[in-house]
């Protein structure tokens, strides 16, 4: 196991402070590099949705260490410092300020960035985006009892900022171009309970819709949709999902498709350079498949296994993935992936009009995924039939009264798969 050296890590959120740490944690002595664009030490991100929107969280709980954690392990965290170029050759890091870092072991945690609307006035002020603790500053801070709210998408985050919004007495109107929010994730009759969530909270949605224009002059005043209807907006929140930021990773040439492509280990085409969080697309063992995760469970167990393979450890990170969402009285955890083309049925188990149940996604009888709503400590059993990967009676899985772990195959032995 390597134990000098210097490891170099780009991109300082919640991957790159988790793979620190265990760099630490697990015996390296050699230096360690966090480099970060933005001015704050890394933070985690369902805050920014979530509590710090509503008001239910302080804004210092979003940091993974308190400001004293990296010096005090001998960690270089350096803020506001932009990596511009990876030197595979030399093995060094250029920033934008000139400097050149060498590394033998190299992390790349980049991120993701907002996509952006193809409309006139996406420029205008009031027009945000939700990616970083300044955006959920600015976010909230137009969030205001009686201010007029546009929300562009109905994803994950659009839905919980429209629900911090509506708590705070905002009114809110959300422009989707599906059929229902989350159609793509949940499928319709899922997606229908977060529809008729929001409705009962007063949102407004109008789905089928298009942005043509953000209207205003300085400030954004309106929204016009393409089929001519305007609607009133002091201000925009455009929430139409990330793109991996592969533009380091594409230049070094290392190979980049939906993410920077890595192996179970999360090693890239470059034995020395490794990739995690939302960046990272690698084969996942229990899946069979690449997969990049956008979610916050990723980051915090993508950036430990990546850290431990950096040392030279055996390693196939093997988490399935998970996610969680709060809306206004609704709790929901999802384990598991379960792409709109994988499934051919969704089985509920319990009462998804009081919204509390428990979502199975299958194919051929096998579970691909579940999402708990307002049912709580599932997860475990959740998992467990997730990576089983083999069919149940389908009956039996819709009865609350039969308890998930009577529902489990016989444990099928895959040398390296972890399943807790």
């Amino acid at each position: 196991m390597s134990k000098t050296g210097t490891f170099v890590i780009v991109g300082a959120g919640l991957a790159g402070a988790r793979a620190a740490q265990t760099l630490r944690e697990e015996g390296f002595d050699g230096g360690i590099v966090v480099l970060g664009d933005e001015p704050e030490r890394p933070y985690e991100r369902p805050p920014l949705s979530k509590g710090l929107l509503t008001g239910g969280a302080e804004p210092d709980s979003v940091f993974v260490h308190d400001a004293g954690w990296y010096a005090a392990h001998d960690v270089d965290l350096r803020t506001a410092a932009v990596a511009v170029a990876v030197d595979r050759a030399a093995r060094e890091v250029r920033l934008a300020d000139g400097q050149h870092l060498g590394y033998d072991k190299l992390l790349l945690a980049t991120g993701a960035t907002p996509r952006d609307l193809a409309a006139p006035g996406t420029d205008l002020d009031g027009v945000l985006r939700l990616r970083t603790l300044a955006d959920s500053r600015r976010i909230a801070a137009a969030l205001v009892d009686g201010a007029h709210i546009v929300i562009v998408g109905a994803g994950w985050i659009g839905l919980e900022v429209a629900a911090a919004a509506r708590q705070r007495g905002a009114t809110v109107d959300i422009v989707e171009t599906a059929a229902l929010p989350l159609r793509r994730v949940l499928g319709d009759e899922i997606a229908r309970v977060f529809a008729n969530l929001h409705r009962d909270h007063g949102v407004t949605f109008h789905f089928g819709a298009e942005v043509r224009e953000i209207r205003g002059s300085d400030q954004v005043s309106s929204v016009l949709l393409a089929d001519g209807t305007e609607v009133p907006a002091d201000a925009v929140v455009v929430a139409v999902g990330v793109r991996p930021n592969t533009e380091l990773a594409t230049a070094a040439g290392l190979t980049v498709e939906n993410g920077i492509v890595a192996d179970a280990s999360l090693r890239t085409a470059d034995p020395e350079i490794y990739a995690a969080g939302d960046v990272a697309n690698a084969y996942h063992p229990v899946l069979r498949r690449r997969l990049r995760v956008e979610h916050w469970a990723n980051a915090l167990h993508g950036g430990a296994a990546a850290a431990r393979a950096m040392l030279g450890q055996p390693v196939s990170y093997d988490d399935l993935p998970y996610f969680y969402t709060d809306q206004y009285d609704l709790g929901m955890e999802y384990v598991g992936h379960a792409p709109p083309e994988a499934f051919d049925r969704v089985v509920v188990r319990g009462d998804a009009a009081k919204r509390e149940f428990i979502a199975f996604w299958t194919a051929g009888g096998r579970v691909l995924a579940g999402m708990n709503v307002n049912v709580w400590d599932v997860v475990p059993s959740i998992r467990r039939l997730v990576a089983a990967a083999q069919p149940v009676d389908l009956d039996r899985l819709a009865d609350p009264a039969v308890p998930l772990d009577e529902l489990q195959p016989p444990p099928v032995s895959a040398p390296g798969t972890q399943i807790g």
